[in-house]
């Protein structure tokens, strides 16, 4: 014996049947997405505290661009920006070498979704924001927004 459905609730079965076959499922994060952000957040980071310009290659995407907001003593505001060639060089030259006992490396995977992810990364004397990529199957840092911490 059948039941049969209100108008309305046949309505909203008719439409639901009709959407949700081409609806696409979102890529779920998984935890070897979570440690693969991590692991090229501590690349970066790391690559940079001991001056290994190979690490640091291998957490970026070529096209990387670091910027930072600064402000004159007039209060004018210009955007400072580090190209990926120029982030490996100044690792390279050992711009950023800090002894291991003074390094803060603190990662927080804040938000995966498909192919892209938003990282947190705090250093020792800055905060950078991280946009990551899956690119060819691995993740890396595509865009980086940092910020110094203040002095104290």
């Amino acid at each position: 014996m059948s039941c049969p459905l209100r108008e309305p609730a046949r309505t909203l079965i008719l439409i639901a049947a009709m959407v949700l076959p081409g609806a696409s499922p979102a890529t779920a994060q998984t935890a070897a997405d979570t440690a693969a952000i991590r692991q090229a957040a501590l690349d970066y980071i790391e690559g940079w505290y001991e001056g290994d310009a190979q690490r640091m290659e291998r957490a970026l995407h070529p096209d990387l661009a670091k910027r930072i907001v600064r402000t004159d003593a007039r209060g004018r505001n210009s955007l400072g920006q580090m190209s990926a060639l120029t982030l490996v060089q100044l690792t390279r030259v050992g711009d950023g070498k800090v002894p291991p006992e003074k390094q803060q490396k603190d990662v927080t995977v804040l938000d995966i979704f498909g192919n892209a992810a938003t990282a947190k990364v705090v250093a020792t004397g800055w905060i950078d924001y991280l946009h990551l990529a899956r690119w060819y199957g691995r993740w890396v840092i595509v865009n980086v927004l940092w910020e110094n911490k203040p002095e104290p």
